[in-house]
This record gives structure tokens, sequence and C-alpha cells, in this order.
């Protein structure tokens, strides 16, 4: 996919850090989700590994991570430097944390990747997402991951559909987006950088420009 198509990784993010592997190797940014797996399992033979600590089989954490004692990590992970994993936190299911994001109290992540210097607010759901850099998703906002009919994810933009071959897949938020307190952002929304969603929403839907949801 060329690198100014609209649904390019690079629409979204800025920089993906450490990441960069993991990205390029995909047309569609949810196509990232199914390898997450793999990466973290092959992150140790990288250069960036000797840069971080392995806590358990296949947990890598960086310099100055803090994870409290009452958070919880099932299954693998990368948390990137400066980040901090709050009190009832729980990451599960592979998850990929970039630098200085902020997981906080009592936030599930699950099969996700968080990129740096974003903040889970507080009791947060993020199902099988990508979140972008310096976002904001703020008290009880959910990102829901299941549709209803249990069918498969399709991304729709206008008459355009992109089967993602995926039943659960979340949601793609793009660089510098607010999500405001309790919103519902549905499975297969895409939202472009610096968009805005009012609290107590729920969105569906693909926004290729920023955007304000009330």
């Amino acid at each position: 996919m060329k690198t100014d198509s609209p649904f390019h990784y690079s629409q979204f993010f800025k920089t993906v850090g450490i990441f960069n592997d993991l990205f390029s190797s995909c047309e569609y940014p949810w196509e990232v989700l199914p390898k997450i797996s793999d990466f973290i399992s092959d992150f140790k033979n990288t250069n960036y590994a000797a840069e971080y600590k392995q806590i358990s089989e296949n947990v890598f954490v960086g310099r100055n991570v803090t994870i409290d004692d009452t958070a919880r990590i099932k299954g693998s992970a990368i948390i990137g430097h400066n980040s901090t994993i709050g009190h009832a936190a729980f990451l599960r299911g592979d998850v990929l944390v970039g630098e200085n994001v902020n997981v906080g109290h009592a936030t599930e992540v699950k099969h996700s990747t968080i990129l740096g210097d974003t903040a889970l607010a507080h009791l947060n759901y993020i199902g099988d997402s990508i979140v972008g850099s310096n976002c904001n998703i703020s008290g009880g906002a959910t990102l829901a991951n299941w549709r209803f009919d249990r069918q498969n994810v399709v991304i729709k933009n206008g008459e355009e559909r992109i089967p993602t071959n995926m039943e659960k897949m979340g949601s793609i938020i793009g660089d510098k987006t607010f999500i405001g307190v309790s919103a519902v952002i549905n499975p297969g929304t895409v939202l472009a950088c610096e968009s805005l969603v009012f609290p107590l929403i729920s969105v569906k839907g693909t926004y290729l420009s920023k955007t304000t949801l009330k």
C-alpha cells in the first residue's frame, strides 16, 4: 500500500518507535494486531532488547518503568521506557506499550498497541485496538472489540468495505485524539489524528480527517 493511502499507518501515527518493523510489514494498521505475539517473541533478538529487562517469559520492560504491585500482566508484553502501569491495571493477550504511557487505575488493555505519551486514565477497556501517541482516553471510556452479531469486523468508509478477517477488532485511534469520559468506541471505528470525542456518546464508522464527534 502506498504511504499516501488514507489507510496507511503513517496517516494515523507520526512515529511508532521501536515497533516500526511491526507496522512497516503491514498493509493496513489493523493487520498489526495478529502479529503482536510473534513480534514480542522475537524482541530479544532485536537491537532494542539490550535496553529492556525481561521480568518474566516474553514480558520486557524498559528503563524507569513503574508497575504497581496490584497490577497484573497475563501473556506477553513490551512496556516502553518511563511508562506506568497503575493500581489494579490488567494487561493481557499480548500488549505493546510505548514510552511515557500511563495505564491508569483498573484499566484493562487486551491485545492492543498503545503508542508513546498516551494516557489511559482509569476504568477503561481497550480491546484489540491501536491507540496513537499523545492521546487521552478519559475515565470510563471503552474501545469495544466484539460485534453483537459475532460477525467479523469490517472497516466501512462510505461505500467501501474493507474486511479485517477478525472476529475481535476494536479501533484505530490517531495521534493527539481526545476521547471523553464514558464514551464508547464501537468495533471497527477509525479516527484520524486530532479527533475529539465528547463524553457519553457512542461512535462508529471511519473519520479520515480531524473530526469533533458529539
